[in-house]
């Protein structure tokens, strides 16, 4: 009998476990673009755009195989606008009752399409995702009995299962993170960017339909750079390895006006739409270490990001699940400023994160950590709406890459499960790690007054709202120490202006 093989948008990979499991000679394979997954949140144009000529791309790649693939277009009136509906559809038209489904990346589809008790009139044969390092199975067995969940911790695992930069049982270089290498601040000039890539028919297709369908979506649909199919994605991360690697660690934190990519390289794009796989990525870098082109503190820094943070996040949130993202800790209310969606603000380092995540659909880990997202911790915003936002800005965001990323990490809404400190700062870290300081209209010096930094008033008021939670940490405590030691009217003017500035935050003025 004739069973169907679902491929997703991001499960763009030739050995995904469903096609693993299915017979080319006999078996259909649906795929779908469809209006309830462009629309769950609203996308930046240049994600759908990424993911729907990728999907595209791969599609005639497995008719060149030899798959037969039932292939449903956006706009093509048949289309019954979900993954479940076209599922359905092909079922009847195939004459069939069976599907073989990788297991989906976001709780939402997993659940339409039958899991966790959904309801679904076919027999799903369900596969485990198995381009992660680590399934979830193992991530379960390893968190289990622990009262918080460290990323090192679970890093120092995963070398050990991959071998990635091990001498023997023992790491390479003697120590597992070089982490303390990686903090330098800018750079006076770079002389690197990510590959880009003209669009073809196929891209240039779609970005024709994007921009019909999706125009009032936030972010800029063209110019678009992207790299859609597998060949052109190896070719990314050639360039990468061989251009910016080498100068990756020393810089990943940094931060400046008007370069948006730094010595990054993107590859999240590719890899979490399974374009490339984290093994290859990590094996190029470990080779470039080898060869003595790049320093250990680089392949390191990078390999951490890929086994170690993005098998994490995406462990935590299959573990804890789909209420997860609803969490809040910390009972933030306040809602998401509409500088997020306009860049409309006075804070030059914000404005310059929103501009760039609204014309790149990306931002760096640190635009992300300790900009967009300090800034919404400090100030209260409910984390469920600074979730939906990065939701809704980034190329790379996908249900579980998304959730612990900013829930966990980045608002402290799960309450430590997986930090154990909130990351918060005042302007002076960002100030040490970019140049948004030298443009901005306040001034990152002044702790009090018209022009005080707004990070650094919001930083101490935070500490102050949440002393309870926090003072008895110990990695906290200096903050409290030197909280403490100010004058007692120096500490009142702090929480003043900070709650001034809060309430002409949600009036909506200009700040």
């Amino acid at each position: 009998m004739v069973s169907l093989v679902l491929v997703l948008g991001d499960q763009l990979t030739p050995s995904l476990a469903a096609l693993a499991a299915a017979d080319k000679a006999r078996d259909t394979v649906v795929m779908a673009e469809v209006m309830e997954e462009a629309t769950y949140v609203p996308h930046h144009p240049k994600k759908i755009a990424f993911c729907l000529a990728a999907m595209r791309k791969f599609a005639a790649a497995l008719e060149a195989d030899g798959w037969q693939v039932a292939y449903t277009r956006l706009d093509d009136p048949e289309n019954t606008g979900s993954i479940p509906g076209e599922l359905l559809r092909r079922a009847d038209q195939y004459g069939t009752d069976t599907a073989h489904v990788t297991q989906p990346g976001e709780w939402r589809l997993f659940e339409a399409l039958g899991g966790r008790g959904g309801d679904v009139p076919l027999t799903v044969r369900w596969h485990a995702d198995d381009r992660f390092v680590c399934s979830t199975k193992a991530f379960d067995a390893w968190a289990e009995g622990r009262k918080s969940l460290r990323m090192e911790h679970f890093y120092r695992e995963m070398r050990r299962k991959t071998g990635l930069l091990m001498d023997g049982d023992q790491p390479a270089g003697g120590q597992w993170n070089y982490d303390h290498d990686n903090r330098k601040p800018p750079p006076d000039g770079i002389e690197t960017a990510p590959m880009q890539f003209t669009p073809d028919d196929t891209v240039n297709e779609v970005l024709d339909l994007v921009g019909t369908k999706f125009r009032r979506n936030f972010g800029a649909l063209r110019p678009f750079r992207f790299a859609t199919d597998r060949s052109q994605a190896r070719r990314a991360l050639a360039h990468f390895v061989k251009h910016a690697l080498p100068h990756f660690g020393d810089y990943q934190d940094a931060m400046l006006t008007g370069q948006r990519f730094l010595y990054h390289s993107v590859l999240s794009v590719y890899l979490n739409a399974g374009l490339l796989t984290p093994m290859e990525i990590c094996r190029a870098v470990e080779d470039a270490w080898k060869a003595g082109d790049v320093p250990i503190n680089a392949a390191e820094g990078f390999i951490r990001q890929v086994i170690g943070w993005r098998e994490f996040i995406r462990g935590i949130y299959f573990r804890e699940g789909p209420d997860y993202v609803r969490r809040n800790a910390l009972n933030h209310q306040r809602k998401l400023p509409a500088f997020y969606w306009t860049g409309e603000t006075d804070m030059h380092c914000i404005a310059e994160t929103v501009e760039q995540t609204r014309d790149a659909a990306y931002a760096h880990h640190i635009q992300r950590l300790m900009v967009t997202g300090n800034f919404a911790l400090l100030a209260g915003v409910a984390p469920a709406e600074v979730h939906d936002w990065y939701m809704a800005s980034y190329a790379d965001a996908y249900g579980w890459v998304m959730a612990a990323n900013v829930i966990g990490m980045s608002q402290f809404a799960d309450g430590g499960l997986m930090a154990s400190k909130p990351y918060v700062s005042s302007g002076s870290y960002i100030d040490r790690m970019s140049d948004y300081c030298r443009s901005c209209r306040y001034r990152v010096k002044d702790k009090t007054g018209p022009d005080a930094c707004p990070f650094n008033l919001l930083y101490w008021q935070f500490l102050d709202r949440h002393r309870a939670r926090f003072e008895g940490n110990p990695r906290m405590a200096q903050m409290y120490r030197t909280w403490d030691r100010m004058d007692g009217d120096r500490r009142e003017t702090v929480l003043r202006e900070a709650e001034v500035f809060l309430d002409r935050l949600s009036k909506g003025a200009r700040v």
